[in-house]
């Protein structure tokens, strides 16, 4: 499903380049649930980004479901994003100007879900998270664990083919960060979705089939199951 090729992330200054990814080679398939950690500043986000395509890499190739992602046009980009990727944001990033239920709803009316079966989806992701009440207030009426949980609920509403997860839990407290890694973990197993998350939790890590370390921008590739808690 993903494809890294010998990717590097740098930025240039007048005399020197400063790497965040070097030489990256990456795959993950279809079904997988891979669990990213590393130190501070490692580059674990930067690596998300450009696998959600918010970001492109300075040098190397990127293959989604086949196809060349570094040679996509934006538009072309956009509606990958739009129609395969759901994103857990560290920072959240809600629309300001609506509502709980709309910043839910937002990634239903981008794929052109009816209205009728809109309300139903949304009612039930509300349900599920607990955030009826929440429905009609906006971000700045909200906790920063309740932002989370609705940035959450807003990335999986419409069942993206790909789930990529940045600290997911960081904000909630731990019961409800229990619950969320459970939900992540039945989406993965029983629906089959793609899921890619970083996290600092070696417990979090562990819901996943899979642990990649990133160093300094240096990714150490795990191929073994990590149940029981192995560490690759």
């Amino acid at each position: 499903m993903i494809e890294l090729k010998n990717v590097d992330k740098y930025y240039k200054s007048r005399f020197q380049r400063t790497f965040i990814l070097k030489n990256v080679n990456f795959t993950v398939k279809e079904g997988e649930f891979v669990s990213i950690m590393g130190p501070s500043g490692a580059g674990k986000s930067t690596l998300l980004n450009i696998i959600g395509m918010l970001d492109e890499p300075s040098e190397g190739e990127y293959y989604f479901m086949g196809n060349p992602v570094h040679k996509m046009t934006e538009k072309d980009k956009n509606l990958c994003h739009r129609n395969y990727i759901g994103f857990i944001f560290q920072a959240y990033h809600l629309l300001e100007d609506m509502n709980v239920y709309e910043n839910i709803e937002m990634p239903l009316v981008y794929k052109g879900v009816k209205g009728k079966e809109r309300k139903a989806i949304v009612a039930d992701i509300l349900d599920r998270f607990n955030i009826v009440a929440k429905q009609d207030l906006f971000p700045e009426q909200l906790s920063g664990g309740q932002q989370q949980l609705v940035g959450i609920a807003r990335a999986i509403v419409a069942r993206p083919k790909l789930l990529l997860a940045d600290e997911p839990t960081g904000n909630l407290h731990s019961e409800q960060g229990r619950q969320i890694m459970e939900l992540l973990k039945k989406l993965n197993q029983e629906e089959g979705m793609t899921i890619i998350q970083v996290t600092h939790s070696e417990q979090n890590a562990k819901y996943g089939t899979r642990i990649v370390n990133i160093m300094d921008g240096y990714l150490k590739e795990g191929l073994a199951n990590v149940e029981g808690g192995l560490r690759i």
